[in-house]
């Protein structure tokens, strides 16, 4: 049964909220302030699906109460419930990330609905970025193929083998999910970059598909460099040495082939062709905490890293010699 936790000062909306949602089988959970809702969630981050919150509360209000559990577990569906729908309570609850509002009074069958549609909007976004999504409401489910410039970038967990004979399956999984494919995925959609997919323990993110840039490169780099950063932030946080995680990135710019690709069973949108081979190999040639780029990449944030010249290398499947640079960090 799906939990929802329901946060308003006032009572009557908290029996309110909580007679229709049960009707629809949601297990439902109440908080009469922002502080409570936080505790909460924070005894138990994956009991509960769903947060619906009121804006004005006494103490932290919602905006504050959303973002506080967000933190906690970024996967919940966060709703703002609120009187007062102005347009700057609207635009910092966008820009908070929070993925949907419901103004009072409402009809039981709008809120049932808006429930019902935002938390499939965020399931939506997990199979399918937030880019990727927005096209196919535009153009349709079949997003038309087409060639564009995109950077791709490859992430890869150095010695993943060895790490995980020292955890459990459930260390494993909390390792991957909690330190890993969670954080440095937000620094991806951070810095809009098209999260396409996750093959084992890599991550591949497009910097320029579907939607092009002048400077898809540069939010690239500054993301791989980012990415770098929050492994050594989380690293800092664990004691245990054999429990640290390193990582390698290696990036490519080139003419790629992106759209829908799949058969009537299965279908992603992906980017495919030579730049792509390309980031995969320079992922894999990277060091810990190495990012490997090729000369085109470079040549678009020259300016504003510091790197050191790899020289020309023959890469398996790649027909001529690449220029790499290996990016130090911003100047």
């Amino acid at each position: 049964m799906t939990g929802i936790l329901v946060v308003d000062d006032e009572e009557g909306v908290r029996r309110s909220l909580k007679k229709v949602l049960e009707r629809d089988g949601y297990a439902i959970s109440l908080a009469e302030n922002g502080s409570q809702a936080v505790d909460i969630v924070r005894e138990d981050p994956y009991r509960i699906e769903t947060v619906i919150s009121d804006y004005k509360m006494p103490g932290i209000d919602g905006l504050e109460t959303l973002i506080e559990i967000g933190k906690i577990n970024p996967e919940m569906t966060r709703i703002m419930l609120t009187g007062y729908a102005t347009m700057k309570s609207a635009i910092e609850s966008v820009n908070a990330g929070i993925d949907g509002f419901i103004t009072k009074p409402f009809l039981n069958i709008e809120l049932s609905a808006k429930v019902r549609e935002y938390n499939l909007r965020k399931r939506l976004k997990q199979f399918v970025s937030e880019q990727v999504l927005s096209e196919m409401w535009k153009e349709g489910a079949n997003i038309s193929s087409k060639k564009q410039k995109a950077t791709v970038l490859f992430s890869d967990i150095r010695g993943f083998t060895e790490l995980s004979e020292n955890l459990s399956v459930e260390d494993i999984c909390e390792t991957l999910n909690m330190r890993y494919f969670s954080p440095l995925d937000e620094i991806i959609c951070g810095h809009n970059g098209t999260l396409d997919k996750h093959v084992g323990d890599s991550i591949m993110g497009v910097f320029g598909a579907p939607l092009t840039f002048e400077d898809d490169a540069v939010r690239a780099v500054t993301c791989a460099i980012e990415m770098m950063d929050e492994i050594d932030r989380i690293n800092s946080s664990i004691p245990e040495t054999g429990l640290k995680i390193s990582v390698g990135i290696g990036m490519s710019t080139g003419e790629v082939m992106a759209g829908m690709f799949g058969s009537s069973r299965k279908k992603e949108y992906t980017v495919m062709g030579p730049t792509v081979n390309v980031a995969s190999r320079l992922e894999k040639l990277a060091r810990a905490r190495q990012i490997l780029v090729c000369g085109d990449t470079y040549s678009k944030v020259k300016d504003i890293v510091r790197a050191e010249d790899m020289g020309p290398v023959m890469l398996k499947g790649v027909d001529r010699k690449i220029n790499i640079y290996n990016i130090m960090g911003l100047k």
